[in-house]
């Protein structure tokens, strides 16, 4: 077989590829279908929903795969398939739109059709690099990080209300769920440079573990007040209250001192130390490789964004809540369709922030968590603990 020398050589490898899966799969279903009893009845009720797709719904239902269950919200949506194709398109945004910002070339030949296959390549090139691990690492630990990082952003999506009806997981304290569960992202990334056993990735983990100490406090504060003002620490209920006037109208100190953590919990720009690419070589990402690599980078790296952002949006700007433009009997999906404006509109502005904000120093980041972001979050605290006493606040407390 002839050499891959240019990306048009690419497309036609991998579309030889994938056709030649799909004739290998239908010669092997038609086998099936004429051989085993189940398959030829599945076969018929796949071809009579051509006609009545309510059939292969409610077979689906039947066993536990619709769409109303539980699996289907996990794994597709609002779960994780869900979450991985916004961090895709996101990536492919980020790379178009910091190349605009910046005056320079992005995703545009390589990738054809404005740069939207480039990401494709990337993917697949990862996938057929080799793994390669330092000699002395904790194998264990090492293989388990990037699993670990993912599974932080997915478990973030289960609290994650998208409209009123769907949601994965509903809880009386899903609030304090956020942090149980965003908490151990630095902790991770500082395993990740112990178990490297290189001294660049080990000083990256020790720089997530000073952002997590300097700004998990202040996010928490930051949230008592949406705590005090809406009565509950149920995020559909949270939402609910937002149904007159959004808090980040109510609390603009709360707002910016939890966008600010949030930044520091996603190691973005200015608050990316525990990478800084310029200083420590990709810092605690350094000895990854192939798709281990990919899914630090990519990947997880992308859904703990749109988790993060998901939240903010839950929190402070009224989650599902927007103007009726769908005709009556969509209600649902406009309020999805608003939830993912809005958070798209947050990740939009943290990417402006990568484009324009210089990088923080390690001093001057552990002094604006500790000496100003604390601060400005408690006198946020403390303004919403006056509002309420006093009787000024534009909402019933406690919904």
């Amino acid at each position: 077989m002839s050499q891959i020398r240019t990306f048009n050589d690419f497309l036609k490898r991998i579309a030889i590829v994938v056709g030649a899966l799909v004739v290998i799969l239908a010669v092997i279903f038609g086998i099936l279908v004429f051989t085993v009893p189940q398959v030829k009845a599945f076969n018929n009720l796949l071809l009579a929903s051509f006609s009545n797709p309510r059939l292969m719904l409610d077979f689906l239902d039947r066993h536990g795969v619709g769409f109303n269950s539980l699996l289907f919200r996990v794994v597709v949506f609002p779960g994780f398939t869900w979450a991985a194709l916004i961090a895709a398109e996101v990536i492919w945004f980020e790379r178009k739109f910091l190349a605009k910002m910046q005056v320079r070339v992005g995703p545009l030949y390589a990738g054809k059709i404005a740069g939207l296959l480039q990401p494709i390549a990337d993917v697949i090139k990862l996938l057929f690099k080799e793994m390669i691990s330092p000699a002395r690492s904790d194998k264990l630990i090492y293989y388990s990080v990037p699993v670990l990082l993912m599974a932080i952003g997915s478990a973030l999506l289960a609290i994650i209300p998208v409209s009123e009806a769907w949601l994965i997981m509903r809880s009386d304290v899903s609030v304090l769920a956020i942090f149980a569960v965003a908490g151990f992202g630095p902790l991770v990334v500082l395993l990740a440079g112990w178990a490297s056993n290189s001294k660049y990735p080990f000083i990256g983990g020790l720089r997530g573990l000073h952002q997590l100490v300097a700004f998990e406090i202040p996010m928490l504060v930051s949230v008592l007040g949406i705590v005090l003002a809406a009565g509950t620490l149920d995020m559909v209920n949270v939402v609910q209250a937002q149904s007159s006037v959004w808090f980040v109208v109510l609390m603009p100190l709360g707002a910016i001192a939890f966008f600010c953590c949030m930044l520091a919990e996603l190691e973005r720009l200015p608050f990316d130390m525990p990478e800084a690419e310029s200083e420590i070589v990709v810092g605690y990402m350094t000895e990854y490789s192939s798709m281990a690599f990919g899914n630090l980078q990519g990947l997880a790296a992308y859904i703990r964004f749109y988790a993060m952002a998901g939240i903010f949006t839950t929190l402070f700007l009224g989650g599902w809540h927007g103007p009726q433009i769908l005709p009556a009997g969509f209600e649902i999906a406009q309020q999805v369709e608003w939830f993912t404006i809005k958070t798209l509109a947050v990740m939009v502005l943290v990417i402006i922030l990568r484009g324009v904000a210089p990088r923080y120093r390690m001093d001057l980041l552990l002094r604006m968590g500790w000496a100003r972001l604390l601060v400005l979050a408690f006198v946020n605290l403390f303004l919403v603990l006056l509002i309420i006493q006093m009787g000024w606040f534009p909402i019933k407390v406690g919904v």
